[in-house]
């Protein structure tokens, strides 16, 4: 899961924002739709980001908000912003973190991981079982590729369909 320590709200540049904001981080007063929008983004997330399904936000030592994330985003200078949706109670991962003390230790940086009961998926290849930071158990994804490969038939004939149906995307 990913964690995300905001500081104190402080006011910036929607001109010079690359979410055209005018603020970031945290105050008591901000409603749970003025806080995603000032923190979704642009945070600098690693590869690991690309795994997780959920974001926490804390400030002052508290667990402020749970983000159920979509997709993550690029914006300029290699940062990204999350685009999902911030969660209420009754859904376990709110239930677990908001309002509770921050579940990781603070760090410099203002991102931080960690391995949650609640950030758990079935694995991509259709077998049924659950993974925690990824997407497939080990060498599930050689299971589900080949799997795939075959309803085509041999992996000749799989290349051969693939390089005659997909379409490179073009830059917008």
């Amino acid at each position: 899961m990913i964690h995300i320590t905001l500081g104190a709200m402080r006011p910036v540049e929607p001109q010079e924002d690359q979410l055209g904001r005018g603020y970031v981080g945290w105050h008591e007063s901000m409603s749970d739709e003025a806080l995603f929008h000032a923190n979704r983004g642009c945070w600098v997330l690693g590869e690991r980001a690309e795994k997780e399904q959920y974001a926490l936000l804390s400030a002052g030592g508290k667990v402020r908000m749970a983000i159920e994330i979509d997709k993550l985003v690029p914006v300029s200078g290699g940062r990204k912003a999350i685009e999902g949706r911030f969660l209420k109670g009754g859904h376990t991962v709110y239930d677990a973190y908001v309002g509770e003390d921050t579940p990781v230790e603070s760090a410099r940086n203002p991102i931080t991981y960690f391995d949650s009961p609640h950030d758990t998926r079935l694995c991509g290849c259709g077998c049924g079982e659950p993974v925690a930071g990824g997407w497939f158990l080990a060498g599930h994804d050689q299971k589900a590729l080949h799997a795939r490969v075959a309803k085509i038939g041999t992996v000749r004939e799989f290349l051969d369909w693939f390089d005659s149906t997909y379409v490179e995307p073009t830059a917008e």
